[in-house]
């Protein structure tokens, strides 16, 4: 297995959540806010893995601004807690999770199940607040350093969601994960017939300085798309430097990993284009992963390949 990279410098503070941990909806760390007038049900979603800081960051100055939905429903929800109380500077990468995936787990067959985690009783405690919500933003960030990315999933309403909010510059076309299924894929959220939707939205490296702003502003103009918040409170927070023209790409192949001796036979970046079909990309025990195109995109490969996980997605630039 390839060896991994010293950790990224931590360049942001954590803030301390204990403020919200009683809630206000009958859930830890869940905070629900109805307005008069009817509306979608709209939630924010920070710390599906608890070492990316960015959405915490977001959403707790969001929640300490005092705002209440204009229409509709608002609820902010800090999803791995346990995760993110775990963290230790020293080994920043352990509190991704508890036990397991948070973000791995949501098939009624898995959240069903016999199986017992402290991730997955957090994901079945939180299953009923994602039931009842029209509209989902979950804030995540990535290991390596890496541009930011909309992954809207393979229905065509989630890339009309992610050109809704028009940020950030490259939306993301895929199918998630084969050891597991991730939150924005849960459900009515993959139900091309259904209108609720759900959008996952990498912010950046997980510790950058920028990650929270990218956060921050995601937030701000999701909310606005849905005529959830007073605009004037929009306005006055919405960097108003124009956005970059949206970039999307599908994803068409993931790697995952099948042997211990996995490890890339190149240097690898989010969204580095390698232009030749062909090019050995990796070495899996004995096999060789090649690119399967001219100009192959490759979507966050992993800074430490695991077996069984996926080590990088393959994607294309799309009309």
């Amino acid at each position: 297995m390839s060896t991994a990279h010293a950790a990224p410098a931590i360049e942001v503070d954590f803030p301390d959540l204990d403020r919200w941990a009683a809630g206000n909806a009958g859930i830890p760390y869940v905070w629900t806010f109805a307005a008069a007038a009817p509306g979608p049900h709209v939630c924010l979603q920070a710390l599906t893995h608890g070492n990316e800081v960015c959405g915490a960051i977001a959403l707790d100055w969001l929640l300490a601004s005092g705002v209440r939905p204009v229409r509709g429903t608002l609820s902010v929800s800090f999803a791995n807690i346990d995760a993110y109380r775990s963290f230790d500077h020293a080994e920043p990468f352990s509190s991704r999770c508890v036990d397991e995936d948070f973000n791995r787990l949501w098939t009624d067959e898995v959240l069903t199940g016999p199986r017992r985690s402290a991730d997955l009783a957090r994901a079945r405690e939180l299953r009923p607040l994602y039931d009842r919500v029209d509209h989902l933003l979950d804030l995540h960030s990535m290991t390596d350093p890496c541009p930011p990315l909309a992954m809207a999933g393979t229905r065509r309403k989630g890339v009309e969601l992610a050109r809704a909010v028009g940020t950030p510059e490259h939306v993301v076309i895929d199918g998630g994960h084969a050891a597991g299924r991730r939150l924005r894929d849960y459900a009515f959220f993959d139900d091309a017939r259904d209108p609720r939707s759900a959008l996952l939205i990498e912010c950046g490296q997980h510790w950058e300085r920028a990650a929270p702003s990218v956060a921050t502003q995601a937030t701000l103009r999701f909310l606005r798309h849905f005529g959830v918040l007073d605009a004037a409170f929009l306005d006055a927070h919405i960097d108003r430097a124009a956005c970059a023209p949206q970039r999307v790409i599908e994803v068409t192949a993931a790697v995952t990993i099948d042997s211990d001796a996995f490890a890339f036979a190149l240097p690898v970046q989010g969204l580095g284009v390698i232009p030749t079909a062909g090019t050995l990309l990796a070495r899996d025990g004995g096999a060789d992963v090649l690119t399967p195109y001219d100009d192959c995109v490759l979507i966050m490969p992993s800074r430490r390949p695991k077996k069984g996980e996926t080590a990088v997605r393959l994607g294309r630039f799309v009309g």
